[in-house]
């Protein structure tokens, strides 16, 4: 792979990274808005956004093509894909829900979670071996985890919702082969009825009754949505795996930064539960040689 391959792919990592925490931190900014609201809109403008850049790709349009061809001749995929899109429609409305409702530091404690349980869930539903640097990652995590659980009477219910729903998700897409940014369109096409709905039924549906920043959020949520997952698969496709896994740690990082900024806050114990949660991430990270990501749309 070439320097300058490696430079864009490195760039275009941290970018989505960014663009998916400001999509979160300007749905916590919109408290005049319900999360079902900004869902519906995230879906329609998101899905908008990939439909102007899919066609004009080449590995777009093939993705596509791809897809429709299999579902034509296996029309049972469809249901599947229903089963997908709801899970996926399920996490986009909780990141669009929990800054509203100061449960934002939870959501980002299940995206830290999120590469281990997806270790565990690689192997029970496809036999992949636990490497002892796997294993370590693991432990070190059920280290951070426990913790967690005993300083705040259990795990909440958004860390559990992403931590363990994205791996259905995930094993779902990997075992009928549609682990693409265009069944990620089609996911968001099935969601169509429904962030329609939400729309129309929200306390400002499209009469323009909001505030121009309202507005302005509501539309920046759908669009950087879209860029941010094109720019997501680009990273996959130009950087070797080892450093595509290090850099998609960069996201809950920045969630977490982004909490604070929207009002709740990290106590010294904290330490002692990221503190084994990094360290499992570096782990995996220096293992991830061996480990094929899973491409996460928020």
């Amino acid at each position: 792979m070439s320097t300058g391959s490696a430079r864009r792919g490195v760039a275009v990592s941290v970018t989505a990274s960014a663009l998916f925490a400001v999509i979160f931190l300007i749905a916590g900014s919109l408290s005049d808005w319900g999360s079902e609201e900004i869902f519906g809109w995230r879906v329609v403008l998101t899905l908008g956004t990939l439909a102007l850049i899919l066609p004009f790709v080449p590995w777009g349009r093939a993705e596509v093509r791809t897809l429709l061809s299999r579902v034509r001749f296996r029309p049972t995929l469809i249901l599947p894909g229903i089963c997908a899109a709801g899970i996926v429609g399920v996490q986009l409305w909780l990141f669009m829900w929990a800054p509203l409702h100061a449960m934002a530091m939870s959501v980002a404690f299940g995206y830290f979670l999120l590469p281990l349980t997806m270790v565990i869930a690689g192997r029970f539903f496809f036999a992949d071996r636990l490497s002892p640097l796997r294993k370590l990652a693991v432990a070190a995590a059920a280290l951070g985890v426990l913790h967690q659980a005993v300083s705040g009477g259990g795990l909440a219910w958004p860390t559990l919702v992403v931590c363990l729903g994205y791996p259905v998700y995930f094993v779902l897409r990997r075992k009928y082969g549609f682990d693409n940014l265009g069944a990620f369109a089609v996911e968001l096409l099935l969601l169509l009825p429904v962030g329609i709905f939400y729309i129309l039924s929200g306390p400002h549906g499209i009469s323009g009754n909001a505030a121009a920043t309202g507005w302005v959020g509501a539309i920046a949520i759908g669009i950087l949505g879209g860029l941010a997952m094109v720019l997501y698969l680009l990273a996959s496709k130009w950087l070797p795996l080892s450093l595509f896994g290090l850099l998609s740690y960069v996201e809950p990082l920045l969630l977490v930064g982004v909490s604070v900024l929207l009002g709740e806050t990290l106590g010294w114990s904290a330490l002692l539960t990221y503190g084994p949660i990094l360290l499992a991430l570096i782990f995996l990270g220096v293992d991830s040689r061996r480990a094929p990501r899973l491409r996460r749309p928020r």
